[in-house]
């Protein structure tokens, strides 16, 4: 069942303009929380804002955010100044370009939404802009005020909808040079990369949304079951130790890896 839209607004671009809905394309609601417990009363833990040096409780009016420029030392902002910096409008998608969709590095992306028309007059517009961006292989760039910040977002054509994606700030990613620039550029050698390409075919398969199944969740689930009836729950096994590195013998190891695949293979 389709989940309620969290966001109506306006898809503009130019002087085309139609009234569209959004909601989270992921959700967590299935996910298994926990609420802290006091062990001795079994009432809930309740989370509060104390004064760091005195030590008191601190009222929600008295809140306010703090940019710090020294130890101690905080510049004050009220909410009203952090809200004028914002878009004027909140509830409308102007696409203020369009990029080639290959050239947005998946690192980018951050949370995606559904993008659907809300009012069947405005389809059309909806979908011209869709279609046109299929055909020309480009994705529209805008901003929207969303989760109480100024984000840009990204639309993307997907089937009959549009995907909106928003994409992480500037300083959120980091330059991957950081980190890769000390690995060798040197060319692997060729015997070794034969047996790992027949490895990787041995594995290759169709994805499957299972592939991606929690489960972690589901050993909760079963524990919370079995509590509830009252069972005792045995300890954990103890974690495997980490494999041995097999640097020094890559050959002999993926000579096994082949032959043990190769067995898979024939059993099935």
């Amino acid at each position: 069942m389709a989940s309620r839209s969290f966001w109506k607004g306006y898809l503009k671009l130019s002087l085309v303009t139609c009234p569209v809905s959004m909601t989270p394309a992921t959700s967590d609601s299935e996910k298994v929380r926990f609420h802290t417990l006091n062990a001795k009363t079994g009432n809930r833990v309740v989370s509060q804002y104390v004064d760091a040096v005195s030590a008191k409780p601190v009222d929600k009016d008295d809140e306010v955010k703090g940019y710090q420029r020294g130890e101690d030392d905080y510049v004050m902002l009220e909410d009203d100044e952090i809200d004028a910096v914002a878009l004027e409008s909140t509830r409308t998608i102007d696409i203020e370009s369009f990029v080639s969709r290959d050239s947005i590095e998946w690192i980018w992306y951050d949370t995606p939404h559904y993008l659907a028309p809300n009012d069947p007059v405005g389809e059309e517009a909806f979908a011209v802009i869709r279609e046109a961006m299929a055909t020309t292989g480009t994705v529209g760039i805008s901003r929207l005020v969303m989760y109480r910040r100024e984000r840009a977002v990204m639309l993307e054509p997907r089937g009959k909808g549009i995907v909106l994606w928003t994409l992480r700030y500037g300083d959120e990613v980091r330059d991957e040079a950081d980190y890769f620039a000390g690995i060798g550029s040197g060319k692997s050698d060729a015997k070794l990369m034969t047996m790992v390409t027949k490895l990787i075919d041995a594995r290759t398969t169709a994805w499957d949304p299972k592939m991606v199944d929690d489960p972690v969740q589901d050993k909760l689930l079963d524990i919370i079951a079995a509590k509830k009836k009252g069972k005792r729950i045995a300890k954990p096994k103890q974690s495997a130790e980490e494999p041995a590195s097999n640097v020094i013998n890559i050959m002999d190891a993926l000579r096994k890896s082949i032959g043990a695949e190769t067995g898979k293979t024939r059993s099935r």
